[in-house]
Order: C-alpha cells, then structure tokens, then sequence
C-alpha cells in the first residue's frame, strides 16, 4: 500500500472515531432538542438533499483542478459543521450544523477517484472497501465512547470532542500528494456520459437499491429508545458492532466481484430489517447493526461497477453522478421512514423488507455484467 493511502487510512480511521461518536445519537439529540417524529424526518431527508446537490459538482471540479484540494475543503467544512452543532443552542441553529456536514459528502467522488488512482497493485474494489474498512474501524471506538460521554455528560459536549478529534484527522491529510489530472486524447474523444446506457442503467439500479436500504435506518435508534427502552450507553454499544460490522464486511466483500458484492450487501440489509422487526433483546439487535455493515460496503461496490464503464478522465464526474443518485434515495426514504413511523413505530421493517426483495431481483437481473475483456472505457465522453 503507497505512503498516501496509509496517510488516507489514517485520517479515515480519525475521522471514524470523531463521526461515529455522534452519528448513530443525531435523532435522539434532535428529539431533545424539540424536534418531532416528522421533523426528524425531514431532517434527515434534508441532510440527504444537502448531500445530493453536493456530489456532481464536486466530481466535476475534482477532475478539472484536481483531487486533494477538494478532499481538504470536505474535512475542513466538516469540521466547521460540528463546531456549529457544539456551539448551537436551540433546534434551528443545530439544523444549520447537520445540513453543512451533509455537504461535506462531496467528499465521496474525488476520494474514491484518489484511491482508485492510487491503488498500485490493489484492484478498485479492494482499495476501496480498505478504506471504508479504515473509516469503520474508528467508527467501532466512536459509538460506544459516545454513549458514555452522552449518559455522563451530556450528547452537546460529544461534538466538542468529536471536533476536536477532526482537527488531528484534517491534519494527518494535509500530507497526502497531490496527483496529476486524467486527461483523454482530443482526437478522440470519448462518448457523453448520458449517452452510456450501460452506465445509466447502473445508476438507475443504484437509486432504487440505496433507497431501499436506507428506509429502516434513520429512525432506528429513536425507535431503540422511545419503544424498546435502550439507554444512550446501549445504542452506543450497537453502533459500535455497526461499525465493526462495516470494517469486517468491507474486508471479506472486497475478495468478491463488484457485481456480486453489491447484491450481497443488499441480503445483509434485509437481515438487519428482519432482526429489528422481530427480534427480541441486545443480542439480536446488535447482529442486525453487525449485518448492517453491508450498507456501506455497497458504496464501494458502486465505484468499482461504475469504473470500467467510464474513460479515466470522467472518473471524478461518473463518480459524482452515481453517488449524487445515491445520495438522493436518503433525502427521499427518510420521509417516507417519518410516515411510517407515526402510523406504527415497527410498520418501517416489514415494509423494508418488501421493498428489498425488489430490488434485489431487480439488481440480479439488470446490473450490468463487466465484460472481461472491455478496456477501461477508453473510448467514453468527458461530457455530461
């Protein structure tokens, strides 16, 4: 592995434990603000919607002025977002704080396209469930850190030190090296992105499959809380098998053929749902945050099916346009979490569930297979 994804992976691993402090909490600390089952939900959806305006032009720009400048301005912006959250005192000003973090996704395109880039001997796929593996692993420390800061403390000072912890995760990245831009033969020119169905019709099946697994997330831990009575310090404990789950799924899916991974992490979803709706105690539940893990590992996935469609100078855009569509499946499923919820608190599992198994036949039938001997795209549009 090259001196720049070990810096990579440790300022992932940084920013796992900074994020994972607080993440799994925002719900319950929105609730003690004043927020409203439905409130928490457009939250949510918002913080979605923040995530998906971000992404295209972030891909964009990653190809045009190059990676790492655009990867700083995400750290940084994220730790600006939780001071803002530290610092905030009533509800709206708390919403300004998660919305800004929720901006701070456009980090996705241009990192993956970095690692993609500097991957040396690793296949795509392997460089990048790494990675994610790097952020999970710091993501296991967080929760349950959290939980206990939260009980002892108060959830407000755990953004404190979690922005804390970002200032040493914003440091270790500074080191990485800058890398040259991808650049495409203008006599040949490859084909527009719009124009290649192979990789539209992956990003259509990427919408549906990412909206589906993230329905019977966002509300879970107030649901943990308010209807299964879970302490902080219990969800906190959940949240870090999450995490442990993300790192040990991202480890053992990367070994699998994109395609094949990216189904597979849909099955694990559906076990997390099945678990939550009908399982009874800690034990179950935690395996369900364990199975969960394929979620994130999905992501991956993604880049790596989207990679040999596209010419090496469109990876920061044809990157950006996939998680752009990704990132829209959490402004929409959060709202339709919020109305099933307030219909019946346990209604988002089984449904989930349902809608699931959809779109897992969907992807089996329609994600485009990677024909073996297909260049890298080498004959595909910079162009939109």
């Amino acid at each position: 592995m090259s001196l720049d994804l070990v810096l990579l992976f440790a300022s992932l691993f940084t920013w796992g434990i900074g994020e994972g402090m607080f993440i799994y909490f925002q719900p319950i600390y929105l609730q003690q603000l004043g927020a409203s089952t439905m409130t928490i939900a457009a939250v949510f959806s918002a913080f979605g919607l923040a995530m998906t305006l971000a992404h295209i032009p972030a891909g964009y720009l990653a190809d045009r002025i190059g990676r790492k400048p655009i990867m700083i301005a995400a750290w940084a912006s994220g730790l600006v977002a939780t001071w803002v959250m530290f610092l905030a005192r009533t509800l709206p000003a708390f919403i300004v704080g998660v919305l800004l973090y929720g901006l701070t996704a456009f980090v996705s395109s241009p990192m993956n396209s970095y690692i993609t880039a500097a991957r040396g001997k690793l296949t795509p796929v392997r460089a990048m469930t790494l990675m994610s593996a790097a952020f999970n692993l710091g993501a296991v420390l967080g929760p349950i850190t959290g939980g206990w800061l939260g009980e002892q403390f108060g959830l407000r000072n755990v953004y404190l030190v979690s922005a804390c912890i970002f200032i040493v995760s914003t440091g270790i990245l500074l080191f990485i090296r800058t890398q040259p831009r991808e650049k495409h033969d203008p006599a040949k020119p490859p084909v527009k992105l719009w124009a290649n169905q192979r990789y539209i019709t992956l990003v259509g099946i990427v919408f549906l499959a990412m909206f589906v697994m993230y329905l019977p997330q966002p509300l879970t831990p107030k649901f943990l809380q308010n209807e299964r009575g879970l302490s902080l310090e219990s969800i906190g404990l959940l949240g870090s098998v999450g995490s442990l789950g993300n790192a040990f799924l991202n480890l053992a899916m990367g070994q699998l053929a994109a395609r094949t991974g990216f189904i597979l992490a849909q099955v694990s979803v559906a076990f997390f749902s099945l678990l939550l709706w009908k399982g009874v105690g800690v034990p179950w539940y935690a395996l369900g945050y364990f199975l969960l893990g394929g979620y994130r590992a999905a992501r991956a996935f993604i880049y790596a099916q989207a990679r040999p469609l596209v010419h090496p100078a469109q990876m920061g855009l044809a990157y950006g346009v996939a998680e752009t569509f990704s990132s829209l499946s959490m402004t929409l499923a959060p709202l339709l979490a919020g109305i099933l919820y307030t219909q019946s608190p346990i209604g988002v599992y089984p449904t989930s569930l349902v809608l699931l198994g959809g779109a897992f036949i969907i992807s089996l039938v329609f994600t485009p297979h990677q024909r073996v001997d297909e260049p890298a795209a080498a004959n595909q549009s910079l162009e939109l």
